[in-house]
């Protein structure tokens, strides 16, 4: 039985329930065969995105490195390459912050798979200074979030045409204590960096939610599914945020973090196990949730609330001027 339906939320005492059924020891290693699959792992060079990429192509699927630097794609494919010489792979370019860019590789993608069955929408950027997109966006909001709703929904009939097809969207821990400013989501009237990160991830959580909500009004046979990895070390930390930030993660960071390889569980059990169910979220089962074996969570107040999930999908249509193929989606 699905974990969540369509608008409920989860009572503590479901989350236990739910904690106690599921495998807490879990690994990549219990993947199902993934032969045969066609999979999308947005920022698959590095960090989560090249764990999850790698356990995929281990387990038989054709993934699909889409990422904005090919160069570091192609080092990505040799790294895998060397450990599997069979591994299923290509590269493609991708640039989420950029919505042409995003069209682009939507267009060329269903031209040559006719069928996706899984898309993993890992990549983001964390706590850079304010800059804009090519489409003035903000550009936290307009990678980790506008980019995926825009891609997701230019691929949408192609992942219906797949097998067990899934979108997993990566949020994160810190979705619980952020907000949307829906009034200033650009940070025109004040920016802070981290602040605007956690925007960002709650933007993944509530599009993740509301697109579980209108896939299964439509009946579509596509399973939105979130997944966040708690505290795991990856590139974000190392490269990406500014100033005190910088200086607390590069201390917290190698003490506290789980690797990558840990930290891409929750999203490859998201991605892949026979019993998750459309809207359910699953994150690390550990004190915190910031590492662990993945197990089901639950998503903060805000991300499960319709009447805002509503808000935001209107606003993500208005700035990328997608609009989903959804019937009876209202």
């Amino acid at each position: 039985m699905p974990l969540v339906s369509p608008g409920d939320s989860l009572t503590p005492s479901d989350t236990r329930g739910n904690l106690c059924r599921m495998k807490q020891q879990w690994s990549a290693e219990q993947m199902p065969d993934q032969s045969g699959r066609v999979c999308v792992v947005t920022g698959a060079n590095s960090g989560l995105g090249l764990a999850t990429t790698r356990a995929l192509a281990r387990h038989g699927g054709h993934a699909v490195l889409a990422v904005r630097d090919e160069e570091k794609g192609r080092r990505a494919v040799a790294r895998i390459t060397a450990e599997q010489p069979n591994a299923s792979l290509e590269v493609r370019p991708l640039d989420l912050a950029d919505l042409d860019s995003v069209r682009a590789f939507a267009e060329r993608l269903r031209g040559d798979h006719p069928r996706l069955d899984l898309l993993v929408n890992n990549a983001g950027v964390m706590a850079p200074p304010r800059s804009l997109s090519a489409q003035g966006h903000e550009v936290q909001f307009a990678c980790n979030h506008l980019g995926h709703f825009a891609l997701t929904g230019l691929l949408l009939d192609t992942l219906a045409a797949g097998r067990d097809p899934r979108v997993v969207t990566v949020s994160s821990i810190n979705h619980h204590k952020a907000r949307l400013r829906f009034d200033d989501i650009h940070g025109e009237r004040g920016y802070a960096p981290m602040a605007f990160y956690n925007q960002s991830k709650l933007a993944n959580a509530v599009f993740g939610r509301e697109l579980h909500r209108r896939l299964s009004a439509a009946h579509s046979p596509v399973r939105s599914v979130l997944a966040h990895p708690g505290y795991t070390a990856t590139n974000l930390q190392s490269s990406a945020p500014v100033g005190r930030w910088r200086l607390l993660l590069g201390i917290a960071t190698p003490i506290f973090a789980q690797r990558a390889e840990r930290g891409a569980l929750p999203q490859l059990y998201a991605a892949t196990a026979p019993d998750v169910a459309g809207g359910e979220f699953i994150g690390p089962a550990g004190p915190g949730e910031l590492r662990g074996a993945p197990t089901r969570v639950r998503p903060s107040a805000t991300a499960d609330d319709a009447a805002v999930g509503r808000r935001l999908w209107a606003l993500s249509e208005e700035l990328t001027d997608v609009r989903y193929a959804l019937v009876n989606a209202d």
